[in-house]
């Protein structure tokens, strides 16, 4: 029988039980919760595509261990960023410019961009794609993401 563990995710609060509370918080979200922006990449941090902010912070969920977050700790999803009505200026942005083509890093870069984007809001595209050097994206449309950042910032 699974431990009680107490979640703010998205302005909810919640309660999943599990038996490991080393379990990565990517499967939490997933799997427990039913959320689908963070997706499952690589498993080690590295391509960027289960990124969530943790407190305002861009985390790879992938490598969370569920047990690392504080009691208090406000977990937000691509889901949780903005709505389909109201949607997060970078969101919008990457609507707009077309960045995504398959669509799977598209989690990723959207929520680095968005905290990258809170911590340096006029950022020049050479610290935009510092900040996004560690998302992985095959597809090709890295042009076109850095116009969505530059859109993004440029309405804040």
């Amino acid at each position: 029988m699974g431990r009680p563990h107490s979640l703010t995710i998205n302005g909810r609060s919640l309660s999943v039980s599990l038996d490991d509370p080393d379990t990565p918080l990517l499967y939490v979200l997933r799997n427990e919760v039913g959320l689908r922006g963070p997706r499952f990449g690589c498993g080690l941090g590295q391509c960027g595509a289960c990124t969530i902010h943790v407190d305002g912070q861009a985390v790879r969920s992938c490598v969370t261990p569920l047990s690392s977050l504080k009691p208090e700790a406000k977990i937000v999803t691509l889901e949780g960023l903005g709505t389909p009505e109201a949607p997060h200026p970078v969101q919008a942005a990457f609507v707009e410019e077309q960045a995504a083509q398959c669509g799977y890093c598209i989690n990723g870069m959207i929520m680095t961009s968005a905290a990258f984007l809170k911590d340096k809001p006029k950022p020049s595209e050479a610290e935009i794609r510092e900040a996004l050097v560690g998302n992985l994206c095959r597809c090709g449309t890295h042009a076109r993401i850095v116009r969505a950042v530059q859109r993004a910032a440029a309405s804040l």
